[in-house]
């Protein structure tokens, strides 16, 4: 059986808009670093496939194919990308499997087979949605030291409490914080 692990970049006020689409531009840039990166490597594994939604991968497609040969842009490239999509005829970057018109029961008949880790990458309203069912294991949020105060946030508004577990935090030598927590369930009233 797979583990589902959300990955997500996110400001202190839980803002996960990045570049080509938000106000400020690529936030996390100036907090990269080297060491920042081989810790995300660290987090994602060397071996790991992609539950990705459509406007993700469409926003992917044109970047980690061309990316150079680097082990973050190898490993998106050599992941099987799991995608929820009414369009899976036009799905070009690959490996590639389209999740069905079912997208829960895709995901819960994926994570019941043997393979690599399924990392949750971008893709928010399939973040909210497979929370809510009780399929993720992990959530891993990479918090960056901003307060951005508008768009677009990790989860939906119509999204069910939960329960997470604190497992472990790294910082980066930028000041971003790498938060693990294991999915409890629905949060206790």
């Amino acid at each position: 059986m797979r583990k589902i692990r959300i990955v997500e970049h996110i400001s202190l006020d839980g803002v996960i808009e990045h570049a080509g689409n938000y106000t400020y531009g690529d936030w996390s840039g100036p907090f990269r670093s080297p060491a920042g990166l081989q810790m995300l490597l660290e987090e994602y594994g060397t071996n790991f496939d992609l539950v990705i939604g459509r406007r993700t991968y469409d926003a992917w497609v044109d970047f980690w194919p061309k990316a150079g040969s680097h082990p973050m842009a190898n490993g998106m490239n050599s992941a099987t990308k799991h995608v929820a999509t009414h369009r899976p005829d036009s799905l070009e970057w690959g490996p590639v499997k389209d999740l069905g018109t079912d997208i829960v029961a895709g995901v819960r008949s994926l994570k019941s087979t043997d393979g690599p880790d399924l990392l949750i990458l971008g893709s928010s309203t399939l973040t909210s949605v497979l929370l809510d069912q009780g399929l993720v294991d992990e959530v891993i949020l990479l918090v960056y030291p901003v307060l951005l105060g508008q768009g677009k946030r990790l989860f939906s508004h119509s999204f069910d409490a939960r329960e997470l577990a604190f497992v472990d935090s790294k910082a980066t030598p930028t000041g971003v914080l790498i938060n693990t927590y294991k999915h409890v369930g629905s949060l206790k009233k």
